[in-house]
């Protein structure tokens, strides 16, 4: 708020508000209340929501929202849809889809379940979301190792530690790295004993958080150095990948496998594993990627999708 401003100016702002958004008084009727014109009403009002006097929060109706999920489950081999407010910006539409997860881990945790957890900004948000929740005795378990360039607080680990932190259970790390150079060392690590008991119990999950990646030049992936941005295109325009579940298990249009240069190169659990835990959470809330959700969606890998109204939309359209 501009500290410029005198009590005064605070308390008609506030009182112009309260009169138009609680009371239901028209502009016009306060605008006579008040001895001033109605445009310089609408100028207060539109100052009050600046200052941060007004917040205004619009949800949407329990039946819209229905509506949307009902479709989806009609198409997809889905149990539920988490589907957010639609936001202009992606950090605010990131925190709504990541808020509606923490929810609802918050309803469905037990004691003594065993949460796989993957990377990336979507899976973070969940850890990070504001809001109080209940203390459950769980294990969060790295399902996929980490790295050391930019971004270590969307590493797995890291997202982990602060679910634990946030409901009041426990983290397991998974010591290894995400990617290596090629599928000799990934096997030689698989042999290490601490890495297989790791993914081991990761692998026995009850539930799986998992974001899923877009084909895009400024990618996560591409700023880790897992691709070039020339592999990117190359996978996109001559393999017809659109997109990625965990991180690195890329997929067509129609869900189908497509081999690529990541191929046995990362440490962490398969789609093939994570098709065997009993609940795989889904996170994407970016609206660039509602083709690669289509795709992640029939891989038949997903039970829960958390995105945005908006990419459920035109997943309806494209799936026609």
């Amino acid at each position: 708020m501009d500290r410029s401003q005198t009590s005064s100016d605070i308390e008609l702002l506030t009182e112009i508000a309260i009169a138009y958004y609680r009371d239901e008084i028209t502009q016009e009727e306060i605008a006579n209340k008040f001895g001033i014109s109605r445009i310089k009403v609408g100028r207060l009002l539109k100052r009050a929501k600046e200052e941060g006097i007004v917040e205004i929060n619009v949800r949407y109706h329990p039946i819209f929202s229905t509506q949307l999920e009902q479709q989806l489950l009609s198409r997809f081999p889905i149990s539920r849809a988490l589907i957010a407010l639609d936001h202009p910006d992606e950090e605010s539409q990131r925190n709504q889809v990541g808020t509606l997860v923490a929810n609802y881990l918050s309803t469905t945790l037990r004691d003594n379940m065993i949460v796989t957890v993957g990377q990336g900004r979507n899976v973070a948000v969940v850890a990070d979301s504001g809001g109080a929740v209940p203390e459950k005795d769980c294990r969060f378990i790295c399902g996929i190792g980490g790295t050391h360039r930019p971004g270590d607080s969307i590493n797995a680990d890291h997202i982990s530690r602060r679910l634990a932190k946030k409901f009041g259970g426990t983290s397991e790390t998974l010591y290894a790295p995400a990617y290596v150079e090629n599928n000799e060392l990934k096997q030689a690590f698989m042999k290490n004993g601490t890495i297989k008991e790791t993914l081991d119990r990761a692998r026995k999950a009850d539930i799986a958080l998992i974001g899923i990646g877009d084909m895009n030049e400024d990618s996560y992936m591409v700023k880790l150095g897992w691709f070039t941005p020339r592999e990117i295109v190359d996978a996109s325009l001559n393999q017809g990948v659109i997109g990625d579940i965990a991180g690195y298990d890329f997929f067509n249009a129609q869900g189908q496998h497509v081999d690529t240069v990541m191929n046995d190169r990362v440490i962490g659990l398969s789609i093939d594993e994570l098709r065997k835990i009993p609940c795989v959470i889904a996170i994407a809330s970016e609206s660039s990627k509602a083709m690669a959700i289509m795709g992640a969606l029939r891989t038949g890998v997903i039970d829960i999708i958390a995105t945005s109204a908006s990419n459920v939309r035109t997943i309806l359209k494209m799936s026609q």
